[in-house]
């Protein structure tokens, strides 16, 4: 069984920049995969991007690429998402998920451990 439990969020100008971070609390197994989602008022969960157990395994959704980078410190059980060039259309309550296995994965069905949210407003 794996809990993770998320942080970092707020309120943050447009362009700038904000770190989430995820503790994840793992019973049984040996490797696992991280990653974020998000959803914004009357919109449907949207993946963020996901960090398999090795460092080349990653994926990001479309709207993300090349403004948001997630890494993992394994022997800390930890993940982060590290936001930079923030939209408004990046305001979300942004969820950390994981899931036994130690492959990257896209889909919402795909991840049985969802942490709280956490907001991130992005707004002048």
């Amino acid at each position: 069984q794996i809990q993770v439990v998320e942080s970092g969020g707020g309120l943050v100008e447009p362009g700038g920049s904000l770190t989430l971070s995820c503790v994840a609390s793992v019973q049984r197994y040996t490797t696992y995969t991280m990653g974020w989602f998000r959803q914004a008022p009357g919109k449907e969960r949207e993946f963020v991007a996901s960090h398999g157990w090795n460092a080349g395994a990653v994926f990001y959704g479309d709207s993300v690429k090349g403004r948001f980078t997630i890494s993992r410190n394994n022997a800390e059980s930890a993940a982060y998402l590290q936001m930079t060039d923030l939209k408004p259309e990046d305001t979300a309550v942004y969820y950390c998920v994981a899931a036994a296995g130690s492959w990257a994965r896209r889909g919402v069905s795909e991840y049985d451990a969802w942490g709280q949210g956490t907001q991130v407003t992005v707004s002048a």
